[in-house]
């Protein structure tokens, strides 16, 4: 039997990849459990992983990483997909992707055939909020609704981060009690990235009052003017991206893989684009870097330099 497993949700796809790898008992793992790394997949080991009888059990499971993404045109290629079809009914073949690949290749259209395919995607609003409270209840806990929704405000929708998270705010609490808001803002970083992407929404809505009270509240918590101002660029330097990206209809996976983000940032990132003009956030790219200019040649003190953006951008 093939499975192939794929999508940018790592941690529901790690578990289902490991909830297969339990079906074979731990006592004989040795001898029928093997992992071959799909990037430099060899013909002859594949062949020779999958063929092997089982040992001391009924069945025997080979996981194959990264092949579909890294088989390319050739030879070996060309082997393995004519091997594919007879893989002995004794072997399980769970084939894994880490990262999106071309759905127009040979061996994927191949595997569709073959394979039971389960594609793991982020997950979003209400789906997402009722899998915080699941992931609690596993830690026998529960998570109060404004907890979940400031968690998610913090954290994305990184699913590994987040149980993590849920892990650690569940020990905190106790068995049997309750995740609430200020449980999580003890125990909860909040990530700058998040901040700033609170304070660029603000600023593409053109809220003046909102924008400027977010600054005072990072600057506030002892984040330096000119970090924010850096923070601010490296934001507006992505949404540039994600907005060429966009008119060249890519994916958000896709993009989260060719800009080297996590895709839940590329998922914010597309929602924040849309509410620029490319010219907008051209023009305030070159704001950012004028402003940085003026701030080591000793013109603008950097907190002015903030709030001179602020206005300006809400204004525009």
């Amino acid at each position: 039997m093939h499975y192939l497993f794929h999508g940018a949700n790592d941690l529901a796809r790690s578990e289902a990849v490991a909830a297969l790898r339990a079906l074979i008992p731990a006592e004989v793992q040795d001898f029928n459990l093997l992992t071959l790394d799909g990037r430099k997949l060899k013909p002859a080991a594949l062949i020779a992983a999958c063929d092997a009888i089982p040992f001391l059990h009924d069945r025997r499971m080979v996981v194959v990483e990264d092949a579909v993404k890294h088989l390319k045109a050739g030879t070996a290629r060309d082997e393995i997909q004519k091997y594919l079809p007879n893989v002995p009914p004794t072997t399980d073949v769970v084939w894994v992707e880490h990262d999106d690949f071309d759905k127009r290749s040979s061996v994927f259209t191949l595997l569709k055939k073959l394979a039971q395919v389960r594609e793991f995607l982020p997950l979003e609003g209400a789906e997402m909020t009722r899998w915080l409270a699941e992931r609690a209840q596993r830690q026998e806990t529960k998570i109060a609704p404004d907890a979940a929704a400031l968690l998610l405000e913090w954290v994305g929708n990184d699913g590994r981060a987040l149980a993590n998270e849920i892990a650690k705010l569940a020990a905190y609490v106790g068995p049997k009690a309750m995740i609430n808001v200020q449980a999580v803002r003890l125990l909860v970083a909040d990530d700058s990235e998040s901040s700033v992407f609170g304070f660029v929404d603000a600023l593409a809505a053109r809220r003046l009052g909102a924008a400027l009270q977010l600054v005072h509240n990072l600057l506030d918590e002892g984040q330096a003017p000119i970090y924010l101002l850096f923070m601010v660029g490296r934001q507006v330097r992505l949404l540039l991206a994600v907005s060429e990206l966009l008119q060249a209809r890519m994916r958000p996976d896709a993009m989260a893989a060719q800009l080297g983000q996590k895709p839940f940032v590329v998922k914010k990132a597309v929602d924040q684009a849309a509410r620029f003009t490319p010219a907008v956030l051209m023009t305030l790219h070159d704001r950012l870097t004028q402003l940085d200019h003026w701030i080591k040649t000793g013109r603008i003190e950097p907190e002015t330099a903030l709030e001179l953006l602020v206005a300006e951008t809400c204004a525009s």
